[in-house]
């Protein structure tokens, strides 16, 4: 698996060019299937190693996408060999009530995002030439076969240990291919130029990419922070979790009222000195706000979703870069000021695309205003890198 060009870190998710399929567990220890994929006249096979859970374990599953519709990176290689991860069609996930447009303002607000549970279509496999694949959906129409054979509460329990293995086992070759050969971290007392910390973020990204689908993966489970320093190889981690599960409670000391501990909390607050917010940054983190309220009121469309999360990486990354009162260092924030020029690019495209989509006057002009903020912010970005090159 580690040797082919098409393993990612990032999962490949097809659910949205999925138009049919089947998942065949009717043969204990095999799992086998078929998906008709948008653009594909051939279905994509399955051939795996390991059984689904008890719901659909002993069963033949057919679904059908409703809705199906294009998706970039959904070009599977035509057989898909490995292991099985966790199938099941009985997954509880929490599902937003309102649109991606809407949970993004109200996240940036800091309001309750409200959603509901279902039951979730989930269907994950480690192919040796794609890696993770993952179909997650609450939108399939789902029809079960009779049962073939019966699997007790200890084979699904086994059948999950060994999917969190297989997960385990896929990060830790991630992890190997992202590490660069070699000690790179020999302290010479000289700093990094701006291009060698470029190449660390560049490893750093593919090494949170895959940490955020282990993130997405267990996020509803209730043993999720276990479950995720198994499959990232955090050991240290887990032995400190199975302590902390079997220390006793720390009770507080009957003597401190409640209002005494009010009051030293405030006191240790008022000791800390004040968070320094550098101002590009401060101006960086107002952009977000303006920009969610205009895609809100503009209505959607698909250049709204892009400028929206090209303002919050320029935030984000300046707030690692700029904030605070210690010193980072030069090639540090260089290189993290390049990436913000890229996403004030991609930015400033999506303000181009709302701003000739708009419909009303008012809204044009104030997506014009935000497009010429942006614009500014860019070019002051520009010269703060100019100032620490000639330094």
């Amino acid at each position: 698996m580690a040797g082919s060009q098409k393993v990612r870190a990032v999962a490949w998710r097809i659910d949205d060019a999925v138009v049919r399929g089947e998942i065949d567990n009717t043969v204990e220890g095999k799992t086998s299937g078929r998906l008709w994929v948008l653009g594909r006249e051939e279905p994509v096979r399955l051939e795996l190693q390991g059984d689904c859970w008890r719901d659909l374990a002993g069963t033949r599953l057919t679904f059908r996408n409703p809705q199906p519709r294009p998706q970039a990176g959904a070009d599977l290689s035509p057989l898909q060999r490995g292991l099985v991860g966790d199938m099941t069609a009985s997954r509880k996930n929490k599902v937003a009530l309102v649109s991606e447009e809407e949970v993004a303002a109200l996240y940036a607000a800091r309001q309750e995002i409200p959603y509901c549970w279902k039951n979730t279509l989930y269907l994950e496999w480690f192919s040796e030439a794609n890696g993770r694949v993952v179909i997650e959906t609450c939108d399939f129409e789902l029809e079960l076969s009779e049962r073939v054979w019966e699997m007790d509460e200890d084979a699904e329990e086994a059948q999950k240990l060994a999917n969190m293995q297989a997960m385990r086992d896929f990060m830790n070759a991630l992890v190997r291919r992202i590490e660069p050969a070699g000690d790179r971290r020999i302290d010479s007392g000289e700093e990094e130029d701006e291009f060698q910390w470029e190449e660390r973020l560049k490893e750093s990204d593919r090494l949170a990419d895959a940490y955020q689908e282990v993130l997405e993966k267990y996020l509803d489970d209730p043993d999720a922070e276990r479950k995720e320093a198994f499959a990232m190889g955090w050991d240290g981690l887990l032995e400190a979790l199975a302590e902390e599960s079997e220390a006793p409670a720390a009770a507080e000391p009957a003597w401190v009222e409640e209002d005494e501990a009010e009051e030293g909390e405030e006191a240790d607050w008022q000791d800390e000195p004040e968070f320094r917010q550098h101002p590009l940054q401060s101006r960086a983190q107002e952009l977000v706000i303006r920009g969610i309220d205009l895609t809100r009121a503009g209505g959607e469309h698909p250049a709204a979703a892009l400028l929206n999360s090209a303002l919050m990486q320029v935030s984000g990354k300046l707030a690692g870069a700029l904030n605070g009162d210690y010193e980072r260092e030069t090639g540090y924030v260089l290189a993290m000021l390049k990436r913000c020029l890229g996403w004030q690019n991609d930015a400033l495209s999506a303000c181009s695309e709302l701003i000739g989509a708009a419909d009303d006057g008012d809204h044009s002009r104030a997506l014009e205003a935000l497009r010429d903020s942006v614009f500014e912010l860019r070019e002051e970005i520009v010269n703060l890198r100019k100032m620490l090159k000639e330094n």
